[in-house]
């Protein structure tokens, strides 16, 4: 088992950036794949970037590439998603996920464990 809260969420302005992070407990981080999706009001839940057990693989949603690093702290049970060049349509709320086992990495049902999530809502 492990938990997951988020942070770093916040109101910016476009073209600002923001760190997001999230820690884990309950279990050793490392051993786990870790995504973050975001959600907008009244839309799906959709993949943003995830990176593997051993930090060496990243995957990123094409209108976030260049824009956005997904990395590893495992000495702190952390995941940092930084996201640079921050537009309108990346406000929501982004959210934690992370497995232990395999699996389709944009997949929603690939993650077991969630955090509760953190409002970024970027102003034009």
């Amino acid at each position: 088992q492990v938990q997951l809260i988020e942070s770093g969420g916040g109101l910016v302005q476009a073209g600002d950036s923001l760190r997001l992070s999230c820690v884990a407990s309950g279990s050793t981080f490392s051993r786990y794949r870790v995504a973050w999706f975001r959600q907008r009001p009244g839309t799906d839940r959709w993949f943003v970037a995830a990176v593997d057990s051993r930090g060496t693989s990243s995957y990123y949603t094409d209108n976030v590439k260049g824009r956005f690093t997904i990395y590893r702290d495992d000495v702190n049970n952390m995941v940092h998603l930084l996201m640079n060049s921050l537009k309108p349509e990346d406000t929501a709320v982004y959210y934690c996920a992370a497995t232990s086992s395999g699996g389709y990495y944009r997949a929603l049902d690939t993650y077991s464990y969630w955090g509760q999530g953190t409002q970024v809502t970027v102003s034009s």
